[in-house]
């Protein structure tokens, strides 16, 4: 495990202008979660995409630290999350983390939201925080077959060339940031929008040592996101389901969310990719002050 006294904020203060805080939360096996805490009101507990960080949301948190107490986490060993020598990344695992943050600090009435993997994690994680969580605002759910490869064809070679049994750790050490650059604009209507400054820290906290490892481990766990949708009929808070026009999901798919979830309200943002955190910011953040 590669172990720092203090988690990075080296990036994150560039955007949260001197408001809120970055801590760790230690977890049982002793392991720890970045996250940054801001705001007041109750808490809004937001996740990240596939290849991301809690910086993904920096567009969106100043515009809503008005309206909820913010708690933004780095999933297990992405971001600047520790990196545990030998743990899974499977969807239980991931999910676990997750259960794991929201009651180690006894957090109640809690609004779960995510993009992406985030998403798919909001409405699986609710279930066993049932009696925590208040509603769960998921964007572009993770949870269909593919996934990441429909973005563009270098997403696919390389994706697919990561998950492979013996080039996969090879290709998973690979990452130029022009590589990065063109397989995240794959999730974009209008490519502008990905930060220069946001990617150029991604593949900063993906060059620490061990990191190859997860992002392997992560690519080869997608498939089980896509299995725990048979969880979903059990989900008991209210649901806003929000696709973007141009997710890489299909309507199909999108209907079978839905369809399975008891309680739903469905909203679809137009003239957006599979990242809308950042290519619509002041969409997701309407959607977030919405709920509360």
């Amino acid at each position: 495990m590669e172990l720092n006294e203090f988690p990075d904020a080296t990036y994150t203060r560039t955007w949260s202008n001197d408001r809120g805080e970055v801590r760790y939360f230690t977890r049982a096996d002793g392991s720890r979660l970045r996250y940054y805490t801001v705001g007041t009101g109750p808490a809004l507990v937001l996740m990240h995409t596939v290849r991301g960080q809690l910086d993904y949301f920096q567009r969106v948190i100043p515009q809503v630290w008005d309206h909820y107490t913010v708690y933004a986490l780095d999933l297990p060993g992405m971001g600047w999350s520790d990196i545990a020598f030998g743990a899974q990344y499977e969807e239980p695992q991931l999910r676990a983390a997750v259960v794991e943050f929201v009651r180690g600090l006894d957090l109640h009435d809690v609004t779960l939201s995510g993009e992406s993997l985030g998403g798919a994690l909001s409405l699986s994680a609710s279930i066993d925080l049932k009696d925590r969580v208040s509603r769960v605002v998921a964007f572009n759910s993770y949870d269909y077959p593919e996934g990441g490869k429909r973005g563009n064809w270098i997403a696919r070679v390389m994706i697919t060339a990561v998950r492979t049994p013996v080039l996969g750790p090879l290709f998973a050490t690979i990452e130029p940031l022009p590589v990065l650059r063109a397989i995240l604009r794959g999730g974009y209507v209008d490519k502008s929008k990905l930060p220069e400054d946001f990617l150029a820290d991604l593949s900063r906290s993906g060059r620490r040592k061990g990191y190859d490892k997860v992002s392997r481990a992560v690519f080869r766990s997608l498939e089980g996101f896509d299995r725990a949708r048979e969880r979903y009929p059990r989900v008991s808070a209210p649901v806003t389901l929000v696709y973007s026009e141009n997710d890489w999901s299909r309507p199909a798919e999108r209907d079978r969310v839905a369809n399975a979830l008891a309680d739903v309200h469905r909203i679809t943002v137009p003239r957006t990719g599979h990242f809308s955190a950042l290519e619509r910011p002041d969409e997701m953040a309407r959607i977030l002050r919405d709920a509360a």
